[in-house]
């Protein structure tokens, strides 16, 4: 099976690197951990929006857009890459900012990722969180319109059927890989959000015959939403590619127990997880999505779900320039 018929623009390092993880794993005395490096896209410091935005951007040019429409929180990841993917496609980028996180420090709101947006030149437009941004991005696709642009509207995460696509592939690549290294994987562990990544990759992997399971590890939902929409999207995206019910709703799995007070707020345990993370492998992992998903997966270890003699691949789906806005609340020790 292969995606050739979709319109797709070459941005992403393909294919990243698996790496074990050897002295997290002795530490925690559980399975051996090997980390997927989507961090290693390339694009804007990488990270696994540029997976998905291959194929967004791709059916953009099909379209003969020259501005790209999106939206995501203060300080996104799909709003960086976006914004960089842009440029180097020679498109204008609209920029919808929801204000997502309660009583934000100035660092946050002036650093990190919406720093970079800004270096990239795309237009930001800040909006209270709630916001019904589905209207809003078609009234700035009017504008643009209106001023003889040709605007593209790319949903938040860039999870939609299509930006899907790039986790697909990623299925694909992974088992390809799992082969070649003779690994043999029972779990694999990653962030789940606006759905995009999760999704994709289920489709990936169930429509080639793997019976590896995804343990997802939410990051703003409760579950039972977390999973109806992941289950939704997978469907939606086994559709395109010709794999009809090759999800099913069993297959999608979600934990919410590690959010915190909500999206993009501190935890002990996310906070934790990045400093053993960077210690034991000098690897650096976000606070909103990679950190607090490796958060769960150590919890799950010391608990006895994953155990000794198993193999676990985590996601690491970038976004380390975010680090730079949790300076305020983010601490160095480990206690």
């Amino acid at each position: 099976m292969n995606l050739s018929k979709f319109p797709r623009v070459n941005l992403a390092h393909l294919p990243t690197p698996i790496e074990h993880m050897p002295r997290l794993s002795k530490f925690l005395g559980g399975p051996e951990i090997f980390v997927k490096r989507d961090d290693c896209t390339g694009l804007a410091t990488g990270g696994n929006k540029t997976r998905k935005l291959e194929f967004s951007m791709g059916e953009a040019v099909k379209q003969g857009a020259n501005t790209v429409i999106t939206v995501g929180a203060i300080q996104s990841n799909h709003v960086r890459q976006t914004a960089a993917a842009a440029c180097k496609l020679g498109m204008a980028c609209e920029v919808l900012l929801e204000k997502r996180v309660i009583d934000a420090s100035e660092t946050y709101s002036n650093s990190g990722n919406i720093f970079l947006d800004q270096i990239f030149g795309a237009n930001l437009r800040e909006y209270d969180a709630g916001t019904d941004f589905n209207l809003e991005m078609e009234l700035v696709a009017q504008e643009v319109k209106d001023s003889g642009g040709k605007p593209y509207i790319i949903p938040g995460g860039a999870s939609n059927p299509v930006g899907a696509l790039g986790y697909v592939n990623c299925g694909f690549e992974l088992l390809g890989q799992f082969k070649k290294l003779d690994l043999s994987i029972d779990h694999i562990v990653l962030a789940t959000g606006s759905a995009g990544t999760h999704a994709g990759l289920s489709v990936g992997l169930k429509a080639m015959g793997s019976k590896i399971p995804i343990l997802g590890i939410g990051v703003n939902a409760p579950q039972n939403i977390q999973e109806e929409r992941v289950f939704k999207l997978a469907s939606e995206t086994a559709t395109l590619i010709g794999s009809e019910n090759c999800v099913s709703r069993e297959n999608i799995i979600a934990d919410c127990n590690y959010i915190g007070s909500g999206y993009g707020m501190h935890t002990e345990l996310m906070n934790e997880a990045i400093l053993l993370l960077a210690r034991f492998e000098g690897l650096l992992f976000d606070p909103v999505y990679s950190g607090k998903a490796l958060a769960g997966m150590i919890d799950y270890v010391r608990n006895g779900h994953f155990v000794k003699g198993q193999s676990i691949v985590f996601l690491h789906t970038g976004g380390s320039a975010g680090l730079f806005a949790y300076s305020d609340n983010l601490s160095t020790k480990i206690y």
